[in-house]
């Protein structure tokens, strides 16, 4: 038997709001469009798809309002329309993370390596920054920026040094030398894209985000996003 397009719509809605009532410290019943306001405060992926979710709630309203008997309804939801809600759903139940989106082996190097190695690390991978550690230790990023301001500085002197500097020389050049954060692997693709959003509200600009296994400086590094990576999110 074909399963109605209105059919697989309300199951999916049903579904939606189950995870959103979930999502709700307080008791008692909400509305649709209620639940929607109070756990898109903390939730990335509702805040996302918030403007769909009123217009699920909407046809879900004209398909059971509207329903003249069991078998028929006036309002049937087109394919594009039950796909959209099933995806969603699916995203709000078990959202990808960034771990397994862009978890990768992550190349860095050290502040005593030279300039040259960064250059030539960022030509072949196609890299804008790169992750330098100093005896162990994360000490930042250099950036294309950050080595266009050391060229920069070196030429108003006159001319361009003959001897190649170490990363840590460079690293003194980076204007913003707190223009990344670090990221648990769990956290959503949603999530991470949040925060560089609210880097700009703050009128600033993250670099990169960090991805740790506890968002934590001094464990290994197991993939860099940058933002222009979360633009082939939809």
């Amino acid at each position: 038997m074909t399963v109605k397009n209105s059919d697989r719509f309300i199951v999916a809605y049903n579904r939606i709001e189950k995870l959103l009532s979930s999502k709700v410290d307080e008791e008692g019943y909400f509305p649709f469009y209620r639940l929607i306001d109070k756990v898109k405060i903390k939730n990335s992926v509702v805040r996302k798809y918030e403007d769909d979710l009123r217009e699920f709630g909407d046809l879900r309203n004209a398909i059971v309002h509207n329903r003249t008997g069991i078998d028929f309804v006036i309002a049937e939801p087109h394919d594009e329309i039950v796909e959209r809600i099933e995806q969603i759903e699916g995203k709000l139940g078990n959202p990808l993370s960034i771990g397994a989106l862009f978890g990768c082996k992550v190349h860095t190097l050290q502040t005593t390596d030279s300039l040259s190695d960064a250059l030539e690390l960022m030509h072949e991978n196609k890299f804008s920054q790169v992750p330098i550690y100093e005896d162990g230790k994360f000490k930042g990023l250099i950036t294309a920026v950050g080595i266009t301001y050391w060229l920069a500085g070196q030429t108003t002197k006159g001319s361009i040094p003959r001897e190649i500097p170490t990363l840590s020389d460079v690293y003194n050049h980076e204007k913003r030398k707190e223009s990344f954060e670090f990221v648990e692997r769990d956290l959503s693709v949603y999530e991470a894209d949040d925060y560089f959003k609210r880097a700009i509200t703050r009128g600033t600009r993250l670099e990169a985000l960090l991805i740790t296994e506890n968002a934590k400086p001094e464990e290994e590094l197991i993939g860099i996003i940058t933002p222009f990576d979360l633009l082939k999110i939809k």
